[in-house]
């Protein structure tokens, strides 16, 4: 492709995989969480979220970028040349998530992506293009299953150490009913890139996320954080079936800092959810329904 590439062309772009949902993955990820995996096996319907443990995009290592993603310009649009060469950065905002039937652990699943839509806006700290891609994941026997909006945000990098441009803390709601806390270290975050095939340098490679990112220190995977929320939700709701969640992200989280787990009722079945990360501002914000 030569000159300035149109981003509508990406747009309504699919590609299709397969996957067999196995239950040592949701299994694995329960012991890193220390949670209890006796109900994970074969059979058994697969805990929310964990569909993000399957199909893994799995690139040679020449077709990576930098920053340890699969390079840009095939499915994904490559910002990068749009921008006319810049380097980019890119990072999963948040999902929207419809739970229309579970996964059986053990039966093979699809799933058809489709880039929704494109939008390019001005930010703070310079160009940002927006991507929605819409997951649809059909069981076995090629029922829907999960719609999974899935909104990636690209930034334009900008030069030198420290240039994560960090938005301006938001403090934490305080008006929550329940509350529990959590801290994320190196370990963790190694076990969950493995289990997710995610090979983000941010999470695993503390010289790579401070000297080049301009973070802190390790960030915690957003989905991760997502999945704890989720978790905890569902923890709040007990024998209710989790019929739809969303997520998104207000503010990195870093390893080994401790942060809470905030909850409020809406509705019967509706809760709002939230962290705080270590200074008690606004890291992530979340809603689950349930029926």
């Amino acid at each position: 492709m030569t000159g300035k590439p149109d981003l509508r062309n990406w747009v309504g772009g699919s590609q299709e995989a397969a996957d067999l949902v196995l239950a040592d993955r949701s299994a694995a990820l329960a012991a890193a969480l220390d949670q209890p995996a006796d109900a994970i096996a074969g059979g058994a319907m697969l805990p929310p979220l964990r569909h993000w443990l399957h199909f893994q995009e799995v690139v040679p290592r020449g077709r990576l970028g930098r920053d340890g993603h699969p390079a840009l310009g095939g499915f994904l649009p490559d910002i990068g040349a749009y921008w006319g060469g810049s380097a980019t950065r890119r990072m999963w905002a948040g999902s929207r998530i419809d739970l229309h039937r579970p996964l059986v652990l053990g039966q093979p699943a699809r799933r058809l992506s489709v880039i929704e839509a494109i939008a390019e806006k001005a930010g703070r700290s310079g160009r940002l293009v927006f991507v929605t891609v819409r997951h649809e994941i059909s069981d076995h026997a090629g029922v829907l299953a999960i719609t999974d909006r899935h909104d990636i945000v690209y930034r334009e990098e900008k030069a030198g150490r420290g240039s994560a441009a960090l938005p301006t803390p938001e403090p934490a709601p305080a008006d929550h009913e329940w509350e529990d806390g959590f801290t994320a270290d190196p370990v963790l975050l190694f076990r969950y890139s493995a289990l997710t095939f995610n090979g983000h340098r941010i999470h695993y490679d503390r010289d790579y996320a401070r000297d080049v990112e301009g973070y802190g220190g390790l960030v915690v995977h957003g989905p991760l954080l997502a999945t704890l929320l989720c978790d905890f939700a569902c923890g709040l709701r007990p024998g209710q079936a989790l019929s739809a969640f969303s997520f998104r992200g207000r503010r990195p989280v870093l390893d080994g800092q401790p942060f809470r787990l905030r909850a409020r009722a809406e509705s019967d079945d509706r809760l709002s959810l939230w962290i705080a990360d270590a200074g008690n501002a606004l890291a992530m914000t979340a809603e689950a329904r349930f029926g």
